[in-house]
């Protein structure tokens, strides 16, 4: 991808626009703005880095508090006037101290919170945390527990109970989302899978 792409004269001072969405949650977090050397500079370090229209320079998001935003894909818009870039936020992204800039609600994208949550347990493996024993039993124990969790969530169905259906469904969305992060796979990736398999055409 090259800033020349891009269709500058539809965009305010020249200046293309930047969605910035959490590539886990796929919460909106912030807009900002790039001109050809903001955005080359993201390209080279994975950092995103912004133009400033108030200050007239470059500035590279969490430079000051720490609080990067670390590129994981970019896609420019139909018309090639707008860049949206999911990224990894290591910290608040909005100036308040909050998650994002926009105040939707936190429980967006949930699952994939939880998918986050997952996989930081994975890299810390904090003492006394149920997900880290299964971590340590390895992939065998959360492929079994996946196995238990799905047949109970069955039996539930077959039974007609919904609540119970819900929390066995519940308990098995979270040892399967367990397994996910043991085997490496993302829901990013099943997703991918799913479309190969399923591909959506817009007129149906």
């Amino acid at each position: 991808m090259n800033f020349n792409d891009f269709d500058l004269s539809k965009c305010a001072d020249g200046l293309l626009p930047v969605i910035i969405q959490d590539s886990v949650t796929l919460r909106v977090l912030m807009l900002g703005y790039m001109n050809c050397e903001a955005f080359d500079k993201t390209l080279s370090t994975g950092l995103v880095t912004f133009f400033s229209r108030t200050r007239r320079k470059l500035w590279t998001k969490g430079e000051t508090s720490g609080h990067h935003l670390r590129v994981v894909e970019m896609y420019p818009d139909c018309d090639r006037d707008t860049l949206l870039i999911k990224a990894s936020p290591t910290g608040p992204t909005c100036h308040r101290g909050t998650t994002a800039c926009f105040d939707t609600p936190a429980q967006d994208g949930f699952i994939r919170t939880l998918g986050d949550l997952i996989r930081r347990r994975h890299n810390d493996m904090p003492e006394n945390s149920y997900t880290t024993r299964l971590f340590i039993k390895g992939v065998k124990k959360i492929a079994q527990k996946v196995g238990e969790e799905a047949v109970e969530a069955g039996i539930e169905a077959v039974d007609g109970n919904r609540t119970r259906f819900v929390y066995e469904a519940s308990d098995l969305m979270y040892h399967y989302l367990v397994l996910l992060e043991q085997m490496g796979v993302s829901i990013n990736d099943i997703e991918l899978e799913l479309t190969r398999r399923h591909p959506v055409n817009p007129a149906d």
